[in-house]
């Protein structure tokens, strides 16, 4: 039997569109192999699986078959039983093809991928990622087998395993200055609050609201970052800042709670601001509480006034010091007070000298700016930050806050 019959035969019948290499074009079939073949690839045009296996099965009764009729019906059986479903047939063929010498590396490739992708669609999803597995190690990575592999254990409930496979291929495409695959995103958040891993949680919810700005991730993102438990004190009023930013504080608590926070960071400009911020929303200065409010407001503009007039002193014994954590704050006040470029420099200087959260430092830098009026400055140094304990998530936020402020509400 003719070779142009191979070739129309398998291109026709199969869902990898295999071909028989050049090197075996001396090869050839049988006329009972080849009436066998002919009958099943009829068969199965009019989708009649199971009489097209029965003719597979018939060419493969024939006795003392070549080789290459042998690889012929192996080629024909992966194409009905993968149109026919039968997962565990079309692998069995797919792996006889794959050890076969005559299959080339593309054909391979494309059959470790329907090993695969087969499993997964039988919702054999422990077999779909072992298959998919050994494509990625045989292949190479592959944006849409690597989101199969994470689904495969999602739907699984296996979330430890999706968060471990997702998490790596998400920092490189980021690092390589692309843009993360949504669903992957998705994934990933759900699997890590499935795992109560706030930290992973709120990184993922912070990525979704950078690359897919929609009000839905802000609303998760913000519950993400107020239940994170792992945020530390030192951030906590960060996290109220980037939430009165986006329009999430509302509440005469918060705000109170934002000034005392300040105070004990002893930053009283700060205090004083945001308690400014709640009065002309008419959030402060109500009620019951008002009385509270308004001691609590004169204490804080006293503390302002003791402040500016130490804050030279503050300065001189902040220079002395091995560490520049004193001589950040010094810094900040200096930009609350509205020398920003004072206050910048320093803010700069104590990084260089050193400070116990490099991460928090450039976050806190990166804010002053933005409150002096820089934001190409502050985006870039926002962008800077790094780390796991929040403070990376809350700088990202600032950026998409300030190049997208409308994606906030």
């Amino acid at each position: 039997m003719t070779m142009r019959f191979v070739r129309g035969l398998l291109c026709s019948a199969t869902v990898l569109s295999l071909a028989v290499p050049a090197a075996y074009a001396a090869d050839t079939l049988g006329q009972p192999v080849g009436t066998a073949l002919q009958q099943a690839q009829s068969a199965l045009a009019a989708h009649d699986y199971t009489k097209a296996m029965a003719a597979v099965n018939q060419a493969d009764a024939v006795k003392d078959k070549n080789a290459y009729e042998d690889y012929t019906i192996a080629q024909m059986r992966a194409a009905v039983a993968s149109q026919a479903g039968n997962v565990a047939e079309a692998t069995a063929a797919y792996e006889k093809l794959i050890a076969s010498p005559r299959t080339p590396r593309n054909l391979k490739n494309q059959m470790l991928m329907s090993e695969g992708t087969m499993a997964y669609n039988a919702k054999d999803y422990p077999k779909a990622a072992v298959a998919i597995q050994r494509y990625l190690k045989e292949v190479g990575p592959n944006p849409q087998m690597q989101t199969l592999l994470a689904q495969s254990y999602y739907l699984q409930k296996d979330y430890a395993s999706t968060v471990r496979v997702l998490t790596p291929g998400i920092a490189a495409v980021i690092k390589a200055g692309q843009k993360p695959v949504e669903s992957q995103l998705q994934m990933l958040a759900a699997s890590a609050t499935a795992l109560k891993d706030s930290t992973t949680a709120t990184h993922a919810y912070v990525l979704l609201a950078t690359y897919y700005p929609k009000k839905e991730y802000w609303a998760l993102l913000l519950h993400e970052l107020v239940v994170n438990t792992k945020i530390p004190a030192s951030l906590q009023l960060d996290v109220y800042r980037i939430r009165l930013a986006v329009g999430d504080i509302s509440s005469a608590r918060d705000f109170m709670e934002m000034t005392e926070i300040a105070m004990q960071g002893h930053m009283p400009q700060l205090a004083l601001d945001l308690m400014n911020q709640g009065y002309q929303q008419g959030v402060l200065g109500q009620g019951a509480e008002a009385p509270r409010q308004a001691r609590l407001k004169a204490m804080v503009e006293k503390t302002v006034a003791d402040k500016k007039a130490s804050i030279e002193a503050d300065e001189k014994a902040a220079l002395t010091q091995t560490s520049g954590n004193e001589l950040l704050n010094v810094g900040y006040n200096y930009v609350t007070f509205g020398q920003s470029a004072k206050g910048l420099a320093l803010m700069q200087q104590a990084i260089a000298k050193g400070v116990t959260d490099p991460n928090t430092a450039r976050l806190h830098l990166g804010l002053a700016q933005m409150q002096a009026g820089n934001k190409a400055e502050a985006i870039q140094t926002l962008k800077s930050v790094a780390g796991d304990n929040g403070a990376y998530d809350i700088a990202q936020l600032w950026v998409l806050k300030l190049n997208q402020p409308a994606a906030a509400h």
